[in-house]
């Protein structure tokens, strides 16, 4: 007898579910308060990715499809939303709430795996959510969408009973991780990300919880005394040097280096992020679908700026993977053109796995930023970010630009220097140098945007 596709997922999923609590372990701030670690104390360096739209356009087969592809890229953590909108219906026609109200979840008594006509939306959250633990990624959930908050369809009591609801759904389930708000400011409906954000903590003590910002924002502007919030995320958006124009608190253009600075200055010191830089095939300035579109490299570069500033990792976004775009939908947000099944495998999301693996490959937890090393940092493209622990440091040169170092900031009378191309990992050796007095070192090729290379210097 043939066994239907659905059937087989199904089965494994429920059989993964009982082992999926031993496979992962809860996560939590390192000592130092900068950056991850597993129940061990062993270092996490979070590598995201966004699939905004993952539980409610693609069905089971597809999100396997897709889980898998980032697992087998180095991705350890998914972004997603729960709710776009309080009238949220996923592939299956599953409402997420009754008559568009959040304290009403619509679920099904005795849903049953097996059968698609009894399963219901948070059944296949669920779903989801064990295959994602499975394959050791974890799930960084967005509640519910901030416009649906700002626009007033979330009171206070449904806001308080939504975020029980799902703090007791999902409470011992060991790859969650809360992400408060979505795409908004915390000035607006202040009060609202108070109620969910403590009611979280309250209901669910052993999670990490943040909150996402609107674009050119951070957390750290309105929460970051707030005891729920356990790391800062920032936003830094999808705009260039020129178009950042408005009229804002920050207007960094790409630099989303100044945003880990400002918040790893803060008190109490805590964790930071970019849970959304510019997204690989977007629109530059987001809006204007004419307008060039961010490529590979602009991810490499916001991915290496921000963890050599001191972030505690880094998401990776792609325009037609985050909205899931696929042949039956009618049109696509922000000119995508590509679809999610092809998209996957644009060349930035293969290209992150090296930032993780170089981090991971020294001591991680004293690691730190040291701007000092360089002797010309620059300004805009030029700019080169440095970081290092006792014995190593790693430079960063987005345009294959000259680094000039000042040596002697890590240990040993020598050390030895090697190149890393970030595009396929490789590592070419250059030499063993005085770790004393200013060298400069000339990355390989020629000098142009896109040439990034990474510097590593090796105590001896």
């Amino acid at each position: 007898m043939k066994i239907p596709v659905i059937l087989i997922l199904a089965l494994e999923s429920i059989l993964l579910s009982c082992s999926s609590d031993q496979q992962m372990e809860r996560l939590m701030v390192s000592g130092n308060g900068r950056y991850f670690m597993d129940e061990d104390g062993d270092p996490f360096f979070w590598l995201g990715d966004t699939g905004w739209l993952l539980f409610n356009k693609l069905d089971r087969k597809d999100a396997e499809k897709y889980l898998e592809n980032r697992r087998q890229k180095g991705f350890n953590v998914i972004q997603v939303m729960i709710a776009h909108s309080v009238d949220e219906v996923n592939v299956y026609g599953d409402s997420a709430f009754y008559n568009k109200e959040v304290s009403e979840p619509w679920t099904t008594e005795g849903a049953d795996f097996t059968n698609e006509e009894q399963y219901d939306f948070w059944d296949h959250v669920d779903f989801i959510v064990n295959r994602a633990a499975e394959k050791g990624l974890y799930m960084a959930m967005v509640p519910v969408w901030g416009s649906n908050v700002k626009a007033g369809k979330v009171s206070r009591k449904g806001a308080r009973l939504y975020a029980a609801f799902l703090a007791n759904r999902y409470k011992d389930r060991p790859n969650i991780i809360w992400v408060n708000g979505g795409d908004t400011f915390g000035s607006d409906s202040t009060i609202m990300w108070k109620i969910i954000g403590n009611t979280l903590r309250l209901d669910d003590p052993n999670h990490l919880i943040t909150f996402h910002p609107r674009g050119r924002k951070m957390s750290s502007e309105w929460f970051h005394n707030d005891p729920w919030l356990d790391f800062n995320m920032f936003q830094s958006g999808h705009r260039r040097y020129d178009q950042d124009t408005a009229r804002e608190s920050y207007r960094f253009g790409p630099d989303n280096w100044r945003y880990v600075k400002i918040d790893y200055d803060k008190k109490p010191v805590k964790p930071t992020l970019d849970g959304e830089p510019s997204y690989e095939n977007i629109p530059q300035g987001l809006h204007d679908t004419a307008e060039p579109l961010w490529k590979a490299r602009d991810a490499r570069r916001y991915a290496y700026w921000s963890v050599f500033a001191g972030s505690a990792g880094h998401t990776y976004g792609d325009n037609s993977v985050m909205q899931m775009h696929k042949p039956t939908d009618e049109s696509s947000a922000y000119g995508a053109t590509d679809y999610w099944f092809d998209a996957i495998n644009d060349p930035g999301a293969a290209q992150m796995i090296h930032l993780k693996n170089l981090m991971l490959s020294r001591p991680y937890f004293e690691r730190i930023p040291d701007q000092s090393m360089i002797a010309d940092q620059g300004e805009k493209y030029d700019y080169q970010a440095a970081t290092k622990g006792t014995d190593y440091a790693f430079i960063y040169t987005y345009n294959g630009r000259n680094i000039r170092v000042n040596m002697g900031k890590i240990g040993g009378e020598n050390v030895k220097a090697s190149w890393l191309n970030p595009r396929d990992g490789s590592i070419e050796e250059i030499g063993i140098f005085p770790n004393i007095g200013l060298h400069e070192f000339d990355p390989p090729g020629e000098k142009e945007n896109g040439a990034d290379w990474i510097l590593i210097l090796d105590k001896l």
